[in-house]
């Protein structure tokens, strides 16, 4: 049935009995895909029923569907032609894990963060008002983003305007990790409330069977269950906020999900949907262990097991360290937004259950309650991803900044990340974070590094502090080297002359086989593992200057105001005359594909500093 779609078309001549089969079919293929090339596969194998069912009732690409976040898109995307490019998926020039209007005009926004979606609808379902159009949009939002604060600015926005949108609630009690907060209890309750269920369909029986009842008596009985239904669902929150909500209805039943959005296609008003489905549905793996199968790189399908094991990850060292400190340290506590095992925080979580918080997809309000457990007397530690820390800078800035406040920020997939592309590479904190009065921003070589780091940072230190280090496999190379950290200061790795070598964090691996590329041209290089980005060691750059005529920065961050930024920066106030190279990524969002291969393409593995050296040195 699968080969017989081309595009969303096709699927409208699909009857009742082939639509069941292709649902079939596309779990099976996305099985088979996914466990080769690694992506999203909980998340997409839960709304396979949901995504044919609009695709079938709506009208694409004239109809708006978008994605919140866009790791549930993979069913859209085999559905709107693109079922051949999944041999390819988040590899290097292939097939995004994400939407993106520049793959297809099927997806209407772009996306790879949380709790976007009905804000971006809102935005399109008034552009086509004021064009005088007529087409749908839908916002199709759920796997945990509705803890985001985003999605209740936009509720708050859409509601009032009294235009024809569609938001579907896609509640799977998930989001990478399970979901925490009121919010996740009041939709329990709303899934539970089969109270208010039956009273409703109570009085619609009995205006059906009673035709002649008259309107009063009948607005009557609904005032009565739209009062039970305050009562039952606690306060309605959706329709308080002017949607008319639906549900929650079995988001696995293809038939009903089909039959209640053609009706709902005719309401032109804000409406709610609230679906019900099975995160991992259809491989027992996942089904089980959503949080495991949220993102997975390949694996068996049989097994359901890794194909391939590297060692010890970056994630894992902060959280065994994180862990050792909190039993030395009562006044240390945990916070993640919606990732504590993807940042390594379960060990710390279960040793301390009552000093971990998780503030659900929440960065912002992360950042400023950190901020106030700091104010309280608490050294807060909170582990993020670089690319969703970017929704806090406001509170980073105002909240804890401005008042020095001890909040230590464990910056996880700083850097390239590789196969989630643009979204969500982290090449953008170095440059938001080290312009900041009162940060300070420290960056580790190898896993012992950031240990070390770590203690200094909650235990040495007083005031804002991050430490970013990139995802994968923890480096153990200048395992040799344990100078202890020492404020604002970097370590020399290796006295030289004519060029100096500065690299950030585990960058010093590649800058280090470059040097050795370079000595046996018959250069010896000064190496000099930075530390920290924010303060510069400027009694090192000093050094450097004077020892030699070329300074090379090395960074796993854009070039635009980044580490080499600073230091050229530095070179500049002071009056000191350097040739200066900055190596580092250009002014442009990065695609997908291995580290590897983007450090490649970038010039930013060894290959790559060596011959960028040469070529600066007109050799």
């Amino acid at each position: 049935m699968l080969n017989r779609i081309h595009s969303t078309e096709d699927i409208k001549k699909l009857n009742g009995e082939e639509m069941a089969v292709l649902c079939k079919e596309l779990r099976k293929f996305l099985l088979q895909k996914v466990s080769k090339t690694g992506g999203h596969l909980a998340s997409n194998l839960g709304v396979v029923e949901l995504t044919v069912a609009l695709e079938y009732c709506f009208d694409l690409p004239k109809d708006k569907i978008v994605w919140d976040v866009g790791h549930q898109a993979y069913i859209h995307k085999i559905l709107t032609g693109r079922k051949e490019g999944f041999d390819h998926l988040r590899q290097l020039d292939g097939l995004s894990g994400f939407p993106k209007p520049n793959e297809s005009d099927c997806d209407a926004f772009a996306a790879g963060h949380s709790s976007t979606s009905i804000s971006a609808a809102l935005g399109l379902a008034k552009a086509r008002d004021l064009m005088g159009g007529k087409e749908h949009v839908i916002a199709v939002i759920g796997d945990g983003s509705m803890t985001g604060g985003l999605a209740y600015e936009a509720l708050n926005n859409a509601g009032k305007e009294h235009t024809n949108l569609i938001v579907i609630l896609n509640d799977n009690q998930m989001s990478i990790d399970t979901n925490v907060g009121a919010m996740s209890r009041h939709l329990n309750n709303l899934r539970t409330s089969n109270q208010y269920r039956g009273w409703k369909e109570a009085v619609k029986q009995f205006r059906n069977n009673v035709p002649v009842i008259g309107e009063g008596t009948y607005q009557v009985l609904k005032n009565v269950r739209d009062g039970a239904k305050m009562l039952l669902t606690h306060g309605a929150l959706f329709e308080q906020l002017g949607f008319k909500y639906i549900g929650p209805v079995d988001g696995h039943d293809l038939p009903e999900l089909i039959e209640l959005l053609q009706n709902v296609k005719e309401m032109n008003r804000p409406v709610l949907i609230h679906v019900k489905t099975i995160k991992g549905k259809g491989y027992p793996y996942a089904e089980e262990r959503p949080w495991d199968y949220h993102g997975v790189g390949a694996f068996d399908l049989k097994t359901g097991l890794p194909t391939s094991k590297g060692g010890k990850s970056w994630s894992a060292v902060f959280g065994e360290k994180m862990v050792e400190i909190g039993k030395k340290n009562p006044k240390v506590v945990g916070i993640t937004a919606a990732m504590s095992s993807g940042t390594g925080y379960e060990k710390f979580q279960r040793a301390f259950p009552k000093r971990f918080f998780d503030v659900a997809i929440a960065e912002q309000h992360g950042t400023t309650f950190a901020a106030g457990l700091a104010k309280g007397g608490i050294t807060p530690v909170f582990a993020v991803y670089s690319s969703f820390l970017q929704r806090a800078y406001d509170q980073i800035v105002h909240d804890v900044c401005m008042q020095n406040l001890h909040v230590v920020f464990a910056i996880d997939r700083a850097g390239i990340v590789g196969a989630d592309g643009e979204t969500h590479q982290g090449v953008f904190d170095l440059s938001f974070l080290s312009h900041i009065p009162n940060m300070t921003v420290l960056s580790p070589k190898n896993g012992w590094e950031l240990e070390e780091m770590l203690d200094f940072a909650v235990n040495k230190w007083d005031g804002p502090i991050a430490v970013r280090y990139p995802r994968g496999t923890a480096e153990t190379a200048f395992s040799e080297n344990k100078q202890p950290i020492e404020y604002g200061k970097a370590e020399l790795i290796q006295e030289g002359e004519k060029i100096a070598i500065l690299a950030e964090g585990h960058m010093l691996k590649a800058a280090a086989d470059a040097a050795k590329l370079l000595e046996a041209d018959g250069f010896h290089p000064m190496l000099v593992n930075m530390r920290f980005i924010k303060p510069l060691d400027e009694a090192m750059l000093r050094k450097a200057a004077e020892n030699c005529a070329h300074i090379v920065t090395v960074e796993n961050n854009l070039r635009r105001g980044g580490f080499g930024s600073k230091v050229m920066e530095f070179y500049g106030d002071k009056g000191i005359q350097a040739d200066i190279l900055n190596l580092a990524f250009p002014d442009k969002y990065i695609e997908q594909g291995t580290q590897a291969q983007l450090f490649e393409r970038y010039g930013l593995d060894a290959a790559g500093i060596y011959e960028s050296i040469k070529k600066r040195l007109g050799e």
